[in-house]
This record gives structure tokens, sequence and C-alpha cells, in this order.
């Protein structure tokens, strides 16, 4: 699906719109991951505390102490396990559309240095706005400048010699 960005000048170039939002999939994954070992490591730590606090909460009451001690293990491992349930896909899910706006382009530099080399790119690398790593995309812009240039006037003097002939 192709929409043109009214942010752009003149052209009116077609801006690719990602569908899928796992494009760097190894990447998105481990960071998703990684932000879920952070959020189990949180909840844990909250079941930690919380049992603290309960049990010392539990010692000072002055009738009943007991039995909420012996119904705290209970408690607790049942919020642990609806707050895992809860918690950490969501946190998975965030990981993914968080890493989105870096993967995408990502990916999209990756596609466009294969597509220079092959000699099929002749035009700028862009990014849509709003992604990471805009200076990296004007940076390679910047190094492949040449060798685009050298395709075009390659071409055209290829073209040259063949109208010679």
């Amino acid at each position: 699906m192709s929409q043109v960005d009214p942010a752009k000048n003149s052209d009116a170039l077609p801006v690719e719109r990602r569908s899928q939002k796992l494009v760097k999939r190894d990447i998105q994954l481990r960071l998703g991951a990684l932000f879920a070992g952070v959020s189990t490591l949180c909840l844990l730590l909250q079941w930690l505390l919380l049992s603290s606090l309960l049990a010392n909460a539990a010692r000072k009451m002055p009738v009943g102490g007991e039995y909420l001690l012996d119904l705290v293990p209970a408690l607790l491992n049942q919020t642990l396990l609806l707050s895992a349930v809860i918690a950490l896909p969501l946190t998975l899910v965030a990981g993914i559309y968080a890493t989105f706006r870096i993967s995408g382009p990502i990916y999209r530099f990756e596609c466009y240095l294969r597509e220079v080399i092959r000699g099929t790119q002749l035009g700028p690398c862009k990014i849509r706005e709003g992604d990471a790593l805009a200076e990296l995309c004007d940076l390679i812009n910047e190094a492949t400048e040449p060798l685009r240039k050298r395709q075009v006037g390659g071409g055209e003097g290829d073209e040259r010699e063949r109208r010679a002939a």
C-alpha cells in the first residue's frame, strides 16, 4: 500500500507503509525477550516485597495474624501468576513495537545497499518520517552517492557507445 507523504517536496513520492511489525525478527524478539526478562525480575521483586510486607503486617496483628500468614503464600502465588500472564505478553508486544522504528530502517538500509550493489538502485535511500536512524540514512546516501552517480554515468556512456556502433 502506497501513500503520498505531504511533508515531502514537490516530487510527491509514494511512502511505503510496513504492515509487518517483525521486519528484523531476530533483533526484535531478542530485545522483546530482554524487556520481558526485566519485567520478570520486577515481578519477582514485587513478590518478595509484598511477601515481606504482608508477613510483617500479620505478625503485628493482635488477632488473626496466624491465619493471614497461612494465606500469604497462596495469595502471593496467585498474584504473581496473574501479573505474569498479563505483564509478560504486554511487555513482549511493547518491546516489538518499540523496536519497530529502529529495526524497520535497518531492514530498509540492508535492502537499499543490496540494490546499490546490484546496480538497480540509483536514487537516494529514504526512510519513513518518524523512524530512527535518519542520520545514518543521510550518511549512507552520502557514502553511496559517488557509486550511484558512476552507475548513472556508466549507463549513459554504454548507451552512447551502442548508438555509435
